[in-house]
């Protein structure tokens, strides 16, 4: 999991009167892009019937997603890139009524970067599940109510054969590469020894071959945040009016998993024990900077995101394990074929390094041998999406190999 947005992957700041003033007014009951909304730079690929491993039903669904450059005429430049937690199709392009947030990859992707669009054909599609396009519980289901929470539960495996059903719908038989981190690296990982001949590079940024039981526990408070919100009304909330929705459970959730995804150093040396105002904190009212920090950023995430779609997404992340009913993890990674970047952030705690590690030795080609790539950041989990030129320079690697 991580910010997936440039506007809350900007190194941690105290929060000014601005900020404070931006969020003014009740939040909606979902943050949700809705059918009837802008679809901004959005494209839309409906699919029929999908059946989930769990045996749960849809009988329809669609993804939403957004492209850059040009397919060629051999139909071999795509690269697909695939989000995290979070995130959305909008890597590059400003904010607008379309999209609450600008590009959250714009200094990796785009003209001459280092994922050269000029060069490439990128897709990027909202998962199933998501919030941002793609069918998920704000959806309207065939009775003309939403799916809400009879939604039914997805895995890292149903996510990406909704991805295989978009590249087959755009007829792209092998990508040039397939690139995702935290979650979005989870797909690129299960898309790659699932089906290893339809990748030709590979990278997997800041993420596990499997969620560890602290990782399952670490999501585990986070649902119970939202379940517990009395306006969640047990996922049943999509009519409520402004401010009547599970916005506090779901910013609390989010507050949460905010510490996971920076460091202590980042957050001791940007905020001290600063005050957010001269209000003193001790016993008099007042706050300390890194509390109002958390709480803005909280309250800013329920203006773009959903509270069911969350519970899906983490529930999604809890199954991943690239090793279930395939002898483990390292007969799993041994059939990936694919030229492989394996990143991670020394101070990541999320997802620690020892687990690119293991994904590297297990991977037979990748570009640095049994070891993942470590980058040196003050940033935790999120270096990977703040990080441009170190995360550039080694993708530039990959495409070059």
């Amino acid at each position: 999991m991580d910010w997936q947005v440039s506007e809350d992957t900007v190194p941690s700041a105290p929060v000014t009167e601005a900020d404070a003033r931006s969020l003014l007014g009740r939040p909606p009951a979902t943050g949700a892009w809705r059918d009837g909304d802008p679809a901004g730079d959005r494209h839309f690929a409906t699919f029929g019937a999908f059946r989930t491993e769990s045996g749960g039903q849809l009988p329809s669904f669609r993804l939403a997603y957004e492209t850059w450059g040009t397919l060629n005429p051999e139909r071999d430049n795509a690269i697909l890139i695939l989000h995290a937690l979070t995130g959305d199709s909008h890597v590059r392009g400003a904010a607008s009524r379309a999209h609450p947030t600008a590009g959250w990859w714009e200094d990796i992707v785009g003209p001459g970067a280092a994922i050269d669009t000029d060069k490439y054909f990128v897709i990027a599609p909202n998962i199933l599940g998501g919030c941002q396009g793609s069918t998920g519980p704000s959806s309207i289901a065939p009775d003309g109510y939403e799916w809400a929470s009879r939604f039914p539960y997805l895995t890292i495996r149903d996510q990406v054969a909704a991805q295989r059903l978009l590249a087959d719908h755009l007829e792209i038989d092998r990508f040039f590469a397939i690139i995702g981190g935290s979650m979005g690296g989870m797909h690129a990982l299960e898309w790659a020894v699932t089906t290893p001949e339809r990748v030709a590079r590979l990278a997997v940024l800041s993420s596990p071959p499997l969620n560890t039981a602290d990782q399952i526990a670490l999501n585990s408070v986070q649902l119970e945040a939202i379940a517990i919100d009395p306006h969640f009304s047990a996922g049943e909330y999509y009519d409520a009016g402004d401010g009547e929705g599970p916005h506090r459970g779901l910013a609390l959730a989010r507050r949460m998993a905010l510490l996971n995804y920076r460091s202590p150093s980042e957050l001791n040396q940007r905020f001290q024990r600063s005050w957010q105002s001269p209000v003193s904190p001790f016993g008099l009212g007042g706050r300390f900077a890194v509390e109002s920090y958390l709480d803005f950023h909280g309250n800013k995430f329920t203006r773009r995101f959903d509270a069911n779609s969350y519970v899906i997404l983490v529930g999604a992340m809890d199954s991943h394990d690239v090793g279930r009913d395939r002898g483990g993890v390292e007969d799993a990674l041994a059939r990936v074929t694919a030229t492989t970047l394996v990143l991670g952030i020394d101070s990541d705690r999320l997802f620690p390094v020892d687990g690119q590690h293991r994904i590297a030795k297990g991977i037979p080609h990748t570009l640095d041998g049994n070891q993942a790539v470590v980058i040196s950041s003050d940033f935790g989990h999120d270096g990977f999406l703040i990080e441009h030129e170190a995360v550039s320079t080694h993708l530039r690697r990959l495409l070059a190999a």
